[in-house]
């Protein structure tokens, strides 16, 4: 078996609820690096973060299931009546990690840290 890399998360948990997603689908997978980021999460932008991996048979299968915007579904299990929850625009989980203001704190500790 040939594990390819299918998505990259800032944080580990983001892995842990896409690599639900696909073992839901059927899809083994598993989560790479996440006790190295774990333990110190500002090496998390500069190794690439927590990488899902999945056999490299499955990859355009696992691609497609992490890609489907499924925010519809939240709405579908409210009860008949009940108010709808609002969410906002809940993004696939493959784009579920906004690493820009980590990089930004991580730039500001650089400096901070260079300067003193």
């Amino acid at each position: 078996m040939s594990w390819v890399t299918v998505a990259r998360y800032s944080l580990p948990f983001e892995a842990h609820m896409a690599r639900a997603r696909l073992d839901s689908e059927g899809i083994e997978s598993m989560v790479v690096d996440e006790h190295t980021i774990g333990m110190q999460w500002l090496f998390s932008d500069a190794m690439g973060g927590v990488r899902l991996q999945v056999d490299e048979a499955l990859e355009d299968r696992a691609r497609a299931i992490l890609d489907e915007d499924r925010s519809d579904l939240v709405d579908e299990s409210l009860a008949p009546g009940q108010a709808s929850r609002d969410c906002g625009d809940i993004p696939p989980l493959s784009r579920l990690a906004d690493t820009r203001r980590r990089k930004g704190f991580f730039l500001a500790f650089l400096f901070w840290f260079i300067g003193s």
